[in-house]
C-alpha cells in the first residue's frame, strides 16, 4: 500500500486519516473530510487523530511514500523549512520515498537538482517525471501513437531555466511547421535551433501562435509537462500545460 502526500503539510498540525467503510454515517464522514483522507484497514475505526507525520510513519502501514517536489519540498530555488530534516527522519523508519513530478526534466536531472538544493539523493528510491516518461516513449516507440510520429519536430524548450537535450532520440529539430511531423513541448521560453545546438528565446505569444497554426494543420503535439504553472520562489512560471 502506498501513501501519496504533499509535504507542504509537514508542520505537525492536527490531521485526520479517515476510513471509507460502507457502513459509516455519511454526515460524520463529511465532517471528517476537512483534510485529504486515506484508507484505514480497520473499517470499524472511522477516523484517527494524528499529531503529525511521525505518528503515521510509526504505524508501519505505508511502505512507500510518493512525494511531489515543486511547491512541496522546495520552491524551485531553496528547500522549504523543515523539509530536509523531515525526510531524513522518515528515512530512518525504513520508509521508501519516490519523487513523483510533472517536471519536463529527466529523472536523474531531477535527483541532481535535489542534491544541489541540499537534499541527500540517497533518501529517495528514485524519481518518476513526465519528462522521463516522454523521453522513454520517444526512445522506445513501442506505442503505436508514438511509432507513427515521424522524426522531425519543433522543440519548445527553456532558455533561462536551461534547455532540455534531445540527445539519443534520433530527432531532427525544425523551426517551421511545414517541415514538422510533430511538436514537442518541454518549456515555454524558447524554441530549439535546427542546428541542434541551443535554443533561441521566444515570447509566449509567438509560441502560442505556432500552436494555433499547428492545430489548424492537424499537427500532433507532445506536452512533457502538463502543469499550467509552477512555483519559483515567490513567483509563478507558465508551464507547457497552459
Amino acid at each position: 500500500m502506498a501513501f501519496t502526500i504533499g509535504l507542504a503539510s509537514l508542520v505537525p498540525e492536527h490531521s485526520w486519516i479517515c476510513s471509507t467503510g460502507k457502513h459509516q454515517k455519511k454526515d460524520l464522514y463529511r465532517r471528517r473530510m476537512s483534510t485529504t483522507c486515506s484508507i484505514v484497514k480497520n473499517e470499524n475505526q472511522i477516523c484517527r487523530s494524528l499529531r503529525g507525520l511521525r505518528d503515521l510513519a510509526q504505524t508501519g502501514q505505508y511502505k512507500a511514500w510518493l512525494l511531489d517536489q515543486f511547491g512541496v519540498l522546495h520552491d524551485g530555488q531553496r528547500p522549504y523549512r523543515g523539509a530536509i530534516a523531515t525526510l531524513e527522519q522518515l528515512a530512518q523508519t525504513g520508509i521508501k520515498m519516490v519523487i513523483i513530478s510533472n517536471s519536463s526534466r529527466r529523472a536523474l536531472t531531477t535527483l541532481e537538482k535535489m542534491r544541489k538544493l541540499g537534499f541527500d539523493p540517497s533518501l529517495f528510491d528514485g524519481a518518476i517525471t513526465s519528462g522521463e516518461l516522454t523521453h522513454q516513449y520517444l526512445l522506445r516507440r513501442n506505442d503505436p501513437w508514438f511509432a507513427a510520429l515521424g522524426r522531425r519536430c519543433i522543440h519548445m524548450t527553456w532558455s533561462e531555466r536551461g534547455a532540455i537535450s534531445l540527445e539519443g532520440l534520433g530527432l531532427q529539430i525544425v523551426e517551421d511547421l511545414e517541415s514538422a511531423d510533430f511538436i514537442l513541448a518541454h518549456g515555454t521560453e524558447a524554441i530549439g535551433l535546427e542546428s541542434g545546438n541551443g535554443a533561441k528565446k521566444m515570447e509566449l505569444e509567438k509560441l502560442e501562435q505556432i500552436l494555433e497554426n499547428a492545430v489548424a494543420k492537424g499537427i500532433p503535439m507532445i506536452v512533457a509537462n502538463p502543469d499550467h504553472v509552477t512555483v519559483e520562489a515567490r513567483a509563478l512560471r507558465v508551464m507547457p500545460g497552459k
